[in-house]
């Protein structure tokens, strides 16, 4: 008797099936602004979905009085790795409950005399075990993204650093969902953690303060791309207390991600040469670090050095009272007596120095700065001198 009642209950759902999906669509069209606001695309998948859904249910009724077990959901493969993105493991069981619920409201009309009851138990076991099958497709798909997220994230903090920057490269942060600007990169030294630990951070870190954020663990260095900060100061001060111990060295801010390398390459050779300035703060800004790292062979800081303080001053009085004023020990009155000029014509000059290179040559640090611009400026033009001469 039992097994008849399932039968006829179970003629009555095949026929009802196209029927079932429909009033399904309208009833998530009708109830959840979200499946409205989907392209029409996904919205066509996720009928299918739906409709898959049902069919899945009827197949496995049919047989569910041979202690059957609930199948698994492989009618969610019918959907496009896309629209698992796109739609949210809540929203999933919405879809589950509406059509539960259009299911429900047709019992009467569905079950087979006498199988009123019969269907109802189904459905409750049906939906119970296809919640649990949806969240473990979920937690697999999140764990199966995570691991691309890592690997396609080193490989974009890897490319920067090694300044292979392609087209390629805004693909790979776009699919990680990057769109902000500027950009600046920090470095510095990798805690005593698991790095994988230290990244999952950083990227928790973003989320909340709304900024787009990249890093990578390399051999001791821990590397931070931060994206839409206020400023370079607000970047670091956001990601500071992540680094380990010892020098954090705050690349130059750059338009787009595009142009990260050079933060990258200028916030690496800070790092490399800040042993150089034991007492600089933490952090300090590679240009900070520009005198260090021409010294340490930074061919990039070498010529911003020459640009930013030989070059302005070359061909003047102020790069012959620069030298002499450097060479005196910063006296004010050796200089005057040694150039034959009153000491306010040198306390002019050194005004202008000081806003014609951004550098204050009574600052003991500014004045260092100067002294290797003004060294590498020389050499630059002796090796300029020598090749015409040969």
């Amino acid at each position: 008797m039992t097994d008849r009642i399932r039968a006829d209950t179970t003629r009555r759902l095949e026929r009802a099936m196209g029927s079932l999906g429909t009033a399904a669509m309208a009833r998530m069209d009708e109830r959840l602004p979200w499946f409205r606001a989907l392209s029409a695309e996904d919205r066509s998948w996720v009928g299918l979905v739906a409709q898959a859904g049902i069919a899945a249910f009827v197949e496995w009724f049919q047989h569910a009085g041979e202690d059957r077990p609930t199948p698994s959901i492989e009618f969610f493969g019918t959907a496009p790795r896309e629209l698992k993105r796109s739609i949210s493991l809540q929203q999933t069981v919405d879809i589950v409950r509406i059509v539960v619920e259009v299911v429900e409201a047709q019992t009467d009309q569905l079950a087979a005399p006498g199988g009123e009851d019969q269907l109802q138990q189904a459905m409750l076991r049906y939906t119970r075990d296809v919640a649990f099958a949806a969240a473990h497709v979920y937690a697999r798909e999140a764990e199966a993204r995570g691991s691309w997220d890592s690997r396609l994230e080193a490989l974009i903090v890897d490319a920067l650093v090694r300044g292979e920057v392609d087209d390629g490269l805004h693909s790979w942060a776009a699919a990680l969902g990057w769109t902000s600007s500027p950009v600046v990169v920090i470095a510095g030294h990798a805690p005593d953690e698991d790095p994988g630990t230290v990244i999952d951070g950083l990227r928790e870190k973003g989320r909340r303060i709304g900024m787009d954020l990249l890093a990578g663990v390399q051999a001791d260095r821990l590397i931070v791309i931060v994206g839409g900060a206020g400023s370079v100061n607000d970047a670091a001060r956001q990601v500071v207390a992540r680094f380990g111990q010892g020098s954090i060295v705050i690349g130059p801010e750059v338009p787009d991600l595009h142009a990260a390398a050079r933060s990258a390459r200028a916030a690496l050779a800070g790092l490399k040469a800040s042993s150089g300035w034991p007492d600089a703060p933490r952090p300090v800004h590679a240009d900070d670090l520009l005198a260090e790292r021409a010294l340490d062979g930074d061919e990039d800081a070498r010529k911003q050095l020459i640009e930013n303080v030989y070059l302005p001053l070359a061909g003047t009085p102020l790069l012959d009272t620069l030298a002499t004023y450097l060479e005196q020990g910063t006296s004010l009155e050796a200089t005057a007596r040694l150039l034959f000029v009153h000491p306010n014509t040198v306390r002019y000059r050194l005004k202008k120095i000081t806003e014609l290179t951004g550098y204050q040559p009574t600052d003991g640090r500014s004045a260092f700065t100067l002294q290797v611009g003004l060294i590498l400026g020389r050499l630059a033009e002796s090796a300029v001198t020598w090749r015409a001469l040969t």
